[in-house]
């Protein structure tokens, strides 16, 4: 559940602090009555999300289960590869991304209604699909009960209230640290959705060694305890990993960990005026 709590606000935030960004720049640049189109575009991502989770979601009943695990197995992957990309993008963009949001509604304000709705769509739906792939991949990774749906729409609603506090003024949240914690918490998160994404292929035959373990400690972790329902929440620690998901792992999180560590200690390009928050 923490987890997928950790994924709901993330992501949630993200497209929270768009959307906030936007209807703040109008509201500074007299243009309110556009606003409506703006929520039409948010609208419209918002259900294109619903979507992708529902196709994710029941698309693959009816398969066999070898093809439900390499479905599942690959867009575990790709899921991993995206939230990867969307960390790293955040680290080196969510200074500029303010200055970006308004370019962008200049111009479409300029070129009319539906270049507004598409603004707003785009800027949201890239957020939308990102949330629905990668939380269908680590419920299904944690396990099919109501809990981790739970947590993360306990996380989206966090977010919902943090980006209207930021848009009133009330709130004023050091996004810089806030994402740079939550992008390294993600990394461990995404790991354990890379390491059950391999174990799917394993079990449809895909890859190589499922029955070749890396650990088994099932004796001194018993699955179904609470603190192995806690592991697997938060980790994707299973008592029994396969050497493979191991490895992948424990790659995934050196490499990718140590190049985030290394991107935001990475002293930013001066600049001749301050950085503004994000607060409208």
């Amino acid at each position: 559940m923490i987890g997928n709590y950790l994924i709901g606000l993330r992501e949630g935030l993200e497209a929270a602090l768009i959307v906030s960004i936007l209807l703040a720049y109008l509201v500074k640049t007299e243009r309110t009555h556009l606003s409506r189109h703006v929520w039409t575009g948010v609208g419209l991502a918002v259900a294109l999300s619903l979507a992708v989770g529902a196709v994710l979601t029941f698309g693959t009943r009816g398969l066999t289960f070898e093809a439900q695990e390499i479905i599942g197995g690959t867009l575990s992957i790709l899921a991993v590869g995206l939230v990867t990309w969307m960390i790293f993008w955040m680290a080196t963009n969510a200074r500029h991304l303010k200055g970006e949001l308004h370019s962008k509604m200049d111009k479409a304000a300029e070129a009319g209604v539906g270049a507004l709705v598409v603004v707003a769509f785009l800027a949201v739906a890239r957020e939308g699909i990102e949330t629905a792939l990668f939380l269908w991949a680590a419920v299904r990774s944690t396990g099919s009960g109501t809990t981790p749906l739970l947590g993360a729409l306990l996380g989206i609603a966090t977010a919902v209230a943090l980006g209207y506090l930021i848009y009133k003024g009330a709130l004023r949240l050091n996004l810089g640290t806030f994402f740079t914690w939550t992008g390294a918490a993600l990394i461990i998160v995404a790991a354990g959705v890379l390491a059950y994404g391999i174990h799917d292929l394993q079990e449809a035959g895909v890859l190589p060694g499922l029955n070749t373990l890396a650990f088994d400690v099932s004796d001194t972790i018993a699955p179904g305890t609470w603190y192995a329902t806690l592991l697997k929440g938060t980790i994707n620690f299973t008592p029994a990993m396969s050497a493979l998901s191991a490895i992948g792992w424990l790659a995934y999180v050196s490499i990718v960990m140590t190049l985030f560590i290394l991107k935001v200690r990475t002293p930013k390009p001066a600049r001749t005026a301050p950085v503004k928050e994000y607060a409208a």
